[in-house]
């Protein structure tokens, strides 16, 4: 099968099309053939050396976790998919699942049928950004009707879902955004929309329950600790959390911690529902053809997208 390999890590043209032996499924799996794969910015720092690389070891190996395609076998002890389903998930994370290829392997229950009213392309796009929203907002911060939250990078991958899912979840929303993305953030659900290139955060907002920083820089972290309430929540993503930063969050009196996303097929399901209903949309700002991610990751890596950036694996 076709798949993007590596076999040092570096920039984007370190990534090549190659040819590598197709998984085979074992008890409790399922191989799918795989239409579209998503593109995150663990990807491109994996790549270079950073994000999970710690995780899959040294190269060669394949990148990848977002994937939608079609069940095309399964094993023994597989009761939730049959062949022929079309689905999506982020198998694995934060071990290889190898999406960026034509055929994946993982367990039936890390996949979920993928939302009827979605193509492949824009199915892909969705696991690990949804399930990471989803997560943090329902499981990590335990999100109420009527608190305030607000989300950096709101026009990003995760952040336009974060969005959705907080506003469907009765919550106040604030997003940080450059502004030729607040006409979009609002018309998805933001109650209203910072101007980070102009604003300082904490002059334009503040009392909030929660804080979902996707940026995790010095300032960003610091702009959120000032913005809490007492006894509100960082829930510090990319960063994660150091002493310097538990200290300051003490002081001020109120909590962070760091998060990780993890397979949740059920979660995606659930999550494909919203998708069904209309009540979430998912933003895919480019697809390219699969001998094109080194594109994709150069693109990625501007920090400029709206949305996500899919591969098609199928092109």
């Amino acid at each position: 099968m076709r798949a993007i390999t590596q076999n040092t890590l570096g920039g984007p043209e370190v990534l090549h099309v190659a040819e590598v032996e197709r998984p085979e499924p074992l008890l409790t799996e399922v191989l799918v053939r795989v239409h579209a794969a998503g593109v995150n910015p663990v990807d491109y720092k994996t790549r270079e050396g950073g994000g999970m690389q710690g995780v899959l070891g040294t190269p060669p190996f394949i990148l990848g976790w977002d994937v939608s395609g079609v069940v095309e076998e399964i094993g023994f002890g597989v009761h939730t998919l049959e062949v022929g389903d079309e689905v999506y998930g982020m198998p694995w994370f934060p071990r290889a699942a190898s999406a960026y290829a034509e055929y994946v392997t993982a367990p039936a229950r890390q996949f979920a049928k993928k939302p009827a009213n979605l193509s492949h392309a824009e199915a892909a796009a969705l696991p690990l950004a949804g399930l990471t929203a989803w997560q943090i907002l329902t499981a990590a911060a335990e999100l109420q009707h009527g608190q305030r939250v607000l989300i950096h990078a709101a026009g990003g991958g995760v952040g336009h879902l974060a969005v959705q899912l907080a506003k469907n979840l009765g919550a106040h929303v604030i997003g940080t955004a450059s502004k030729a993305k607040h006409d979009w953030l609002l018309s998805i659900g933001a109650d209203e929309v910072i101007d980070y290139q102009t604003t300082a955060v904490e002059t334009a907002t503040g009392d909030l329950d929660l804080v979902v920083d996707l940026i995790g820089s010095e300032t960003t972290l610091d702009q959120s600790i000032k913005v809490l309430k007492p006894g509100g929540l960082l829930v510090a993503v990319p960063s994660g959390t150091s002493p310097e930063l538990l200290a300051k969050a003490a002081t001020a009196g109120v909590r962070v911690r760091p998060f990780l996303v993890e397979p949740d097929g059920h979660a995606l399901g659930e999550i494909a529902v919203l998708v069904e209903h209309g009540e979430v949309q998912v933003e895919v700002e480019q697809t390219f053809p699969l001998a094109d991610a080194a594109e994709a990751h150069r693109r990625m890596a501007t920090g400029r997208t709206q949305g996500k950036l899919v591969l098609d694996v199928t092109a």
